[in-house]
């Protein structure tokens, strides 16, 4: 279904309904109790707290798993949260978030983690093509914004393939291993983004 397509009968309907939360390498689900400990343990990582949290900072167990709940409620129109699946395999490969809609506005922040074993597959990428298609075809958000450091070359192409542009950097605005690194700012806006 293309951008513009608006479902005209029962069938196109059902059709948009399949195909709404489906990528070409990922599919996006309700939250499932047996991904949670997957999440928590990745969210722990300090490897990948450097990345995803910025800030190397252990939490009591069962802390992370209350806020992957609270994410994927799904039950206010101003975000949702959905947990990846890799389409091939079915196997669980992390969570997509968007959060923040509020009207007039329309703007909602986006969000994903990926288990590391799941990393440079394209993966994340689709998952967050999936996540933006649900967030102007079903939340109807006008702008989808995120934040990612300025140093993490991987997640910076992976969001630009997804249709996110660079629009500025938040210059040394986190303190990561002792000193300042810069942030930056990408989104992607509802009359430019393409389903493709």
């Amino acid at each position: 279904m293309s951008v513009v397509d608006v479902p005209r009968d029962a069938a196109a309907a059902q059709q948009y309904g399949r195909s709404i939360l489906e990528g070409e390498r990922v599919r996006l689900r309700p939250l499932a109790e047996s991904d949670l400990p997957h999440l928590e343990r990745w969210w722990a990582d300090p490897e990948w707290q450097a990345l995803q949290q910025i800030v190397v900072r252990p939490r009591p167990e069962g802390t992370t798993i209350d806020m992957f709940r609270r994410w994927s409620v799904n039950d206010s129109p101003s975000g949702a949260g959905f947990s990846v699946e890799e389409r091939e395999t079915g196997g669980f490969a992390g969570h997509v978030t968007v959060w923040g809609a509020t009207l007039p506005e329309r703007a909602a922040t986006l969000a994903i983690v990926l288990g590391p074993d799941f990393v440079g597959r394209g993966l994340g990428t689709d998952a967050v093509r999936v996540m933006v298609r649900y967030g102007f075809l079903v939340m109807g958000l006008n702008r989808i914004e995120l934040r990612v450091l300025a140093m993490n070359d991987r997640a910076r192409r992976a969001y630009a393939k997804a249709g996110f542009v660079e629009e500025g950097v938040r210059r040394e605005a986190v303190f990561l291993g002792g000193g300042f690194g810069d942030e930056v700012v990408m989104s992607v806006l509802r009359a430019e983004w393409t389903d493709a």
